[in-house]
């Protein structure tokens, strides 16, 4: 079994999407409670609107702070779509960060502890 790194421990559970840049409060939760999770030593999901994806993560730093990169794959209103993105903790215990669909939409989003 894989050796959880440190940095995972900051990210580790259930987040709560509460703002993204690109799409409207009110598509978060369509299908699902728009969130974002951390789980073991690299795995994890992202829900919102119509797409749910399953994360394969990288945790390290960047500038000092901790970061969670990740690439995912899942689908979005039921056809396949994959992507990548990354979350650095935040202020207020909040997590920022910017997530990409492959050759479609990207935005940015923050996260609350769920």
């Amino acid at each position: 079994m894989a050796k959880v790194p440190a940095y995972a421990k900051a990210f580790a559970g259930r987040w709560r999407i509460v703002e993204m840049d690109v799409w409207d409060n009110d598509v978060l939760d369509l299908v699902e409670p728009a969130h974002l999770t951390f789980e073991g030593p690299a795995d994890g999901e992202i829900a919102f609107g119509a797409l749910k994806g399953f994360l394969d993560v990288r945790y390290g730093s960047r500038d000092g702070a901790a970061c969670a990169e990740f690439s995912w794959q899942g689908y979005d209103d039921n056809d396949p779509a994959c992507g990548r993105g990354w979350v650095m903790i935040g202020t207020a215990g909040r997590l920022v960060g910017h997530f990409f669909i492959h050759k479609a939409d990207h935005s940015g989003f923050v996260c609350e502890p769920d």
